[in-house]
């Protein structure tokens, strides 16, 4: 290899070795028609293996619906419907239709999370905070927001949207035993730094925030709460969380790929209405032009099924979590929150300390078809993030392929195996695929409905 070639190497970011293995096998393609089947080829053993084979824990993924997947690939996917609904404010001509669809979203939205305004052309959460500091903040603004540790996002800090706004950051001060906002504190420190946003947004969240004292507190000096709830929205949709928009908070954002289960997608909703030209401002023209519309529809639908099933699903999604964490506790494995009932919300935070960490645990598992990721815990430091204590499970996607109470037990049972009795992943992962060969459907959509009742045998 040249030493062009090592410099340019040492610059990349990605995993060396993956890379060369990709470059391998396209290096033996013949035509670009085998270079396409190689793609393909991966993109079916992902979905054989992930999507058939595997117990998925993690917290920030959900199985679309067949409906809202069929959208995903439809034809008004490659239409261009740059600017606002509406004849006179699309940049194109042709768009009637179109108008039709993202009309359909932004009032199904309004619908389900029970606002006033929303808006649909977000393809991540993260540019909508992008979009909420852009639109209420100046640079040098001070916010709070969440450090990692407690559970707090990029989203929100100086490596992200926050930051490349130019804001002061300050952290929210939170409880460690208790894992929420510790208020007594909050109300000595925000006096003091007169934040203009308090964003809530946090990647590990397992309770409930004070949303209307915060709000009290703030509202001395006009200070305002932005709630990203990128975890929790379809929480919040189906009402089986806090109410943020009811207790307290501006603006409301999430990520729709997650308890929403929906496509990859930001969702916005608020109710006043001086917020209106700012934040769709930002939106379009600033933030988003062409917007595909394929996802605008499959969002649409999912937000349809939240409205019909959402109450029900969320609903389990929690009592999922909250049996899977009494089920870890009981076997060996240390869990957050134990004292109030492990959560309130689709997670469940595991200490795997003593079992070597979130990265040697989450990869241990993996081995027996069991996904989870490496958490920070709030007793981690920034020297942590690669090898943290924690583990970090979500119950979106097994309680969407039907499964309840029991079969959490059933999953303990897996991860006990494992990391209490040392049985090899090897010895574990036939016993998974053979447990995830009864849950292939998915519920609590158009397509099946709800989950049949358990057998009550003879």
């Amino acid at each position: 290899m040249s030493d062009t070639s090592v410099n340019h190497f040492s610059l990349e970011v990605h995993d060396p070795e993956i890379l060369a293995k990709a470059r391998v096998i396209l290096e033996t393609c013949l035509s670009g028609k085998e270079m396409q089947d190689a793609v393909i080829a991966a993109v079916k053993r992902n979905e054989k293996w992930r999507g058939e084979q595997c117990i998925n824990l993690l917290a920030p993924e959900a199985p679309t619906s067949p409906a809202v997947r069929a959208l995903l690939s439809a034809e008004v996917g490659t239409r261009a419907a740059e600017g606002h609904i509406g004849k006179v404010n699309r940049w194109f001509a042709g768009t009637k239709y179109i108008d039709e669809i993202e009309a359909l979203c932004v009032e199904l939205l309004k619908k389900a999370f029970r606002s006033r305004y929303a808006d649909h052309r977000l393809i991540a959460s993260m540019i909508g905070n992008l979009a909420v500091y852009t639109a209420l903040t100046e640079p040098g603004d001070v916010i709070m927001s969440i450090a990692q540790p407690f559970g707090g996002h990029s989203s929100n800090r100086i490596d992200g949207p926050a930051g490349v706004r130019g804001l002061k950051i300050v952290d929210v001060p939170m409880d460690p035993v208790e894992l929420v906002v510790d208020m007594d504190l909050f109300r000595k420190m925000a006096p003091l730094v007169r934040p203009k946003l308090v964003a809530l947004g946090a990647s590990m969240t397992l309770f409930p925030f004070p949303l209307k004292e915060m709000a009290e507190t703030l509202a001395e000096w006009g200070g305002k709460i932005f709630f990203d709830g990128a975890h929790q929205i379809g929480l919040i949709a189906g009402g089986q969380f806090q109410d943020p928009l009811r207790e307290g908070a501006l603006v409301l954002t999430g990520s729709a790929g997650k308890t929403f289960s929906g496509p990859q997608s930001g969702i916005i909703v608020w109710d006043d209405p001086s917020l209106t030209h700012p934040l769709t401002h930002t939106i379009f023209p600033v933030l988003a032009a062409t917007h595909q519309v394929n996802r605008v529809a499959a969002l649409a639908v999912s937000a349809a099924e939240m409205i019909e099933f959402g109450k029900t699903y969320m609903a389990q999604i929690v009592r999922n979590a909250q049996s899977l964490g009494a089920a870890l506790e009981k076997r060996g494995i240390p869990v957050l929150g134990s004292r109030k009932g492990y959560t309130r919300t689709h997670q469940v935070i595991a200490d795997v300390r003593a079992f070597g960490g979130g990265l040697d645990v989450a990869h241990l598992l993996a081995r027996a078809n069991i996904v989870t990721n490496k958490n920070l815990l709030p007793s981690d430091t920034p020297q942590d993030w690669d090898r943290p204590s924690g583990l970090r499970m979500g119950t979106i996607e097994v309680t969407r392929y039907g499964m309840r109470e029991k079969e959490m037990l059933i999953i303990a049972d897996f991860m006990a195996r494992v990391l209490i009795e040392k049985q090899s992943p090897d010895r574990v992962v036939e016993d998974v695929i053979g447990f995830r060969r009864g849950y292939q459907t998915l519920f609590y959509n158009f397509d099946h409905g709800l989950p049949p009742p358990y057998e009550t045998g003879a």
